[in-house]
């Protein structure tokens, strides 16, 4: 009998001490837009959640609500600013004229590739040039897809003129003001809906770089595509300030250890991966793929393109921001970034 006892004192306390040590843990709640079956979610996210959870011997603990299920795309940033989501993962261009320096690293030839970008952008948080438009919340780490494309359901675009009276998604409106400068209607939507809005006929095509289509299943929809790298969309993941300022010494420090151009490199070598995938897809599916080297000096394209940063510049000296400024520190950032990708 004392032995039975024995046994039932033991279970119950280290039953008392488990629940004690979950109790003990603290959970934050993560947002983001993108699928939970996506390579994003699981190579980026769900990693950083991991290494976050172990660096803290199991203290901090992340619960991931992708696909919006959280805050819609477009509410994200405003979501963990208001302590909604104590993390949140969103492209900046979601939220118009919210981020206008940031979106310079969006223009045409800042950056060839998701990892270049993603350090270009870093770097110019990190440098400074960046703080007031993120003054509300603590970014963690940003980075970029690659350059974005052009793919359409039924339509060969070649040139800038047969784009004329297509109806494609722009993912920003610094995208957008370069598709209407070719022709096109931009139509505004956030990546999770363009599925359906194509599927209904509401857009012919869309602005998106190969991952994305890889990602959210375009690949389906579409058949041709022109790859004219003419925007990078940019990307932060960001906390609460509060939330941040409530954990313990020790668990800020693995929160700060798992911040900057570490997990921004990170993810951009993922949406290189996931680029290379998205596009082997397309070509396996037997679809038209056309390729425009070096668009800022090709004749047909390079006049929009230029257009479109230049228009852009100008807005950003309009309102008494620094666009100029940034915009080659931007550049100054790419080179640098390319070399120490050698």
């Amino acid at each position: 009998m004392n032995r039975k006892l024995s046994r039932c004192l033991l279970a119950a306390s280290i039953a008392t001490l488990s629940a004690a040590s979950a109790q003990a843990a603290t959970t934050l709640r993560m947002a983001h837009f993108w699928p939970g079956a996506s390579g994003i979610n699981q190579e980026v996210f769900e990693a950083w959640a991991a290494s976050i959870e172990e660096e803290s011997d199991g203290e901090l603990r992340v619960e991931m609500f992708p696909s919006g299920t959280l805050a819609k795309p477009d509410s994200i940033y405003e979501a963990v600013a208001n302590g909604i989501a104590d993390i949140g993962a969103t492209a900046q261009g979601y939220t118009a004229g919210r981020f206008p320096l940031s979106q310079v690293v969006e223009l045409p030839g800042v950056a060839t590739t998701a990892t270049q970008g993603a350090c270009v952008l870093q770097t110019l948080y990190d440098e400074g040039h960046l703080d007031e438009e993120y003054a509300d919340t603590k970014p963690l780490f940003m980075f970029t897809t690659g350059p974005g494309g052009i793919h359409t359901i039924d339509t060969d675009v070649q040139v800038p003129s047969d784009l004329e009276g297509l109806r494609i998604r722009r993912p920003t409106a610094v995208a957008g003001e370069m598709l209407e400068n070719m022709g096109a209607s931009p139509v505004g939507m956030p990546a999770p809906d363009i599925y359906t809005a194509m599927q209904r006929g509401v857009i012919d095509g869309l602005s998106f770089p190969w991952e994305g289509l890889k990602g959210f299943r375009i690949n389906e929809l579409v058949e041709y595509h022109t790859e004219v790298p003419f925007y990078t969309l940019i990307f932060v993941a960001t906390m609460n300030q509060r939330a941040y300022d409530n954990l313990s010494p020790e668990q800020q420090a693995v929160i700060d250890a798992n911040s900057g151009m570490r997990w921004a490199e990170n993810a951009g070598v993922v949406f290189d991966r996931l680029d290379v995938e998205g596009k082997q897809e397309a070509k396996e599916a037997g679809h038209t793929i056309r390729e425009i080297d070096n668009p800022l000096e090709n004749p047909d394209w390079q006049k929009p393109l230029q257009d479109g940063i230049e228009s852009y510049l100008d807005r950003l000296e309009e309102r008494g921001l620094p666009g100029r400024e940034v915009y080659e520190a931007a550049l100054a950032a790419s080179e640098s970034c390319a070399t120490d990708q050698e």
